[in-house]
Formats: C-alpha cells, sequence, structure tokens
C-alpha cells in the first residue's frame, strides 16, 4: 500500500519560496496569482499494514516524528489508489 504524505508551511509561517514563486508569476503575466504557499510531497511504500486506517495512522506517526516539524508546518496523509 502506497501512502503520500502533503507537508505545507503553517498559515502565517513566512514562506520566502512560496513568496518567491508568486513574484515570478506575477513577472510571468499571471496577475491572477495571489498567494502561493510551497511544500512537499513524500509517497512511501509500506508492507504488512493491515488496512488504510492502520496506513493513515502509521503515515502520520512518520510525520510527527521525522518528516515534517510541528512547530512551523502542517501536514495530511492520504492513500494513494
Amino acid at each position: 500500500m502506497k501512502i503520500r504524505v502533503h507537508i505545507t508551511p503553517r498559515k502565517g509561517v513566512l514562506d520566502p519560496q512560496g513568496q518567491a514563486v508568486s513574484g515570478g508569476l506575477k513577472s510571468l503575466g499571471f496577475s491572477a496569482a495571489g498567494d502561493v504557499r510551497v511544500g512537499k510531497v513524500v509517497d512511501i511504500e509500506l508492507t504488512d499494514v493491515a488496512d488504510e486506517a492502520a496506513a493513515i495512522a502509521m503515515g502520520r506517526a512518520m510525520a510527527e516524528k521525522l518528516l515534517a516539524n510541528d512547530i512551523v508546518e502542517d501536514f495530511d496523509v492520504h492513500v494513494l489508489p
């Protein structure tokens, strides 16, 4: 079973990459681009997991312990088809 952990900066936390992308889009003529947040995606292949609920619980534990900084980042976990 595969899961995807999507990690983004929390609202209110400065996102210099997001600001750079936003400015770049506007300079390229994409004036409709507003606030941009740049995050990261981690895809993980799990083995010996009983069901989707267990996979999501394991992904949350991985994110809390290693993948995300809970002070400045939010994350969500999804099972991939």
